[in-house]
């Protein structure tokens, strides 16, 4: 794993926050993908996992975007492994929007309503927040692992993709050491003078 330099603010101060940047069109982030469902079916309460679609280009968010509106229509469950096994299994160009909406078709899914709420404000705004995350998080690989704003690890520093969630578990107990230290720190009342 790496240390992140800066380190980024996390989203709840009480819990271990999980984050996977990730590419649709990512064969590493595929080969992934079955061990991360696995891990998050089993998470403790007090860690948080989230997936963000990298977005260093336009060409990733013609997916991201895929992500995000699937997320909006109370899809993202039932679809989010469909659309890794279109691209990886049966070499769909989900990146060409013709294709796309034939693919969204052929799944029972309402084009015309699929392509109204990708243009919402809702998904515009979560795809410009993926952007500004991917670049402040200084994202250059994906299937890339961040743990508690300060840590990162990916298939590479691993040492493979069966090996990620192994260091990832590492990371997350020495992040609640971290926390658990800090906590009578911020508690102690600040001495008057």
């Amino acid at each position: 794993y790496s240390r992140l330099d800066p380190p980024q603010p996390t989203d709840s101060a009480d819990k271990v926050e999980v984050v996977e940047f990730f590419w649709y069109g990512c064969g590493h982030c595929y080969k992934l993908e079955p061990a991360l469902a696995n891990w998050t079916k089993t998470l403790p309460k007090d860690v948080t996992f989230k997936r963000i679609p990298a977005i260093p280009n336009d060409a990733w968010g013609q997916t991201a975007v895929i992500y995000y509106t699937l997320e909006a229509m109370g899809l993202l469950d039932k679809y989010h492994q469909k659309v890794f096994d279109a691209m990886h299994q049966d070499n769909v160009i989900l990146s060409n929007r013709k294709v796309r909406d034939e693919w969204l078709a052929r799944q029972g899914i309402d084009v015309t309503e699929f392509n109204k709420v990708e243009k919402s404000f809702s998904v515009q705004a979560k795809m410009s927040r993926a952007k500004q995350l991917t670049a402040a998080y200084k994202v250059s690989g994906v299937p890339s692992i961040i743990v508690n704003g300060k840590y990162m690890t990916s298939n590479e520093l691993a040492g493979g993709p069966e090996r990620v969630v192994q260091v990832t578990d590492g990371l997350v107990a020495m992040s609640r050491r971290e926390m658990a230290a800090a906590a009578p720190a911020a508690a102690k009342p600040v001495a008057s003078k």
